[in-house]
């Protein structure tokens, strides 16, 4: 099966060729480009490179989130094109679930998360249950912080794999910081921000298991304030009012 992957979340996409779960080639958005310029190309150049033409691909793997609102679209434009031409099949997979999938596979959590600008993190936790994640709650917008505490708070006590393109962003929290001095934090694994292996990966994992995406139905996952980060705000304001 020769799959095709494409991660156009954010400004550090990336397309990849793949045979089955095996990669051959990756080309990262290493440019200001804008996406409606880069991307075909890039998938030119990835194809040449591994000895395919666009008509040898099976399957058609995209992100469909969390992102920018402008990337996403692109990419998901891009697939559903291809698709009503070609009649070749889609998968539409998650960046957080693409990302989860290269953490420690000790934990029986995994927490993921990356950059979501305005000192916020796209997120999402997963319970490992065998060889597949399962996600707990939505995935979701909040502040660092409010992430930790409600993964924390329902992965109830089990260990917690975290992981990130950006780990910077739990990293240099005070709440972070704090659990460090505990003894408790851990450490937070980096993971590279060009994410379209890891998706591909997780697409032919899909594949295999038939759960294509209905064009019709492959849309952007814009993920919202969650309920969690407002729980959290309240908590912190309630916090707050009691120590002053």
């Amino acid at each position: 099966m020769n799959l095709l992957a494409l991660d156009t979340c954010d400004a550090r996409g990336s397309v990849s060729v793949l045979r089955d779960a095996d990669v051959l080639q990756t080309v990262e958005h290493d440019t200001s480009d804008d996406y409606s310029i880069w991307l075909l190309p890039a998938i030119d150049r990835a194809l040449q490179a591994s000895g395919l033409v666009f008509a040898d691909i099976d399957v058609y793997v995209a992100a469909s989130g969390p992102g920018s609102f402008t990337g996403v679209r692109v990419g998901l434009t891009t697939v559903k094109a291809w698709a009503e031409v070609t009649g070749k099949p889609i998968v539409g997979v998650s960046r957080l679930e693409a990302l989860a999938t290269q953490a420690d596979p000790a934990a029986g959590f995994v927490a993921a998360f990356a950059n979501a600008q305005r000192k916020q993190i796209f997120c999402a936790l997963y319970r490992r249950e065998g060889e597949h994640l399962h996600r707990i709650g939505d995935e979701t917008v909040i502040a660092p912080e409010g992430f930790m505490a409600w993964a924390l708070e329902n992965s109830g006590g089990a260990q917690v794999a975290w992981i990130s393109t950006d780990p910077e962003m739990m990293a240099e929290t005070d709440a972070w910081t704090a659990r460090q001095r505990d003894g408790a934090a851990g450490r937070v694994q980096p993971a590279s921000p060009y994410l379209a292996t890891s998706i591909g990966k997780l697409g032919f994992r899909l594949a295999t298991m038939k759960q294509f995406t209905d064009p019709l139905r492959l849309d952007a996952n814009y993920v919202r304030r969650s309920d969690a980060e407002v729980a959290w705000i309240d908590r912190q304001e309630r916090a707050s009012k009691t120590a002053g």
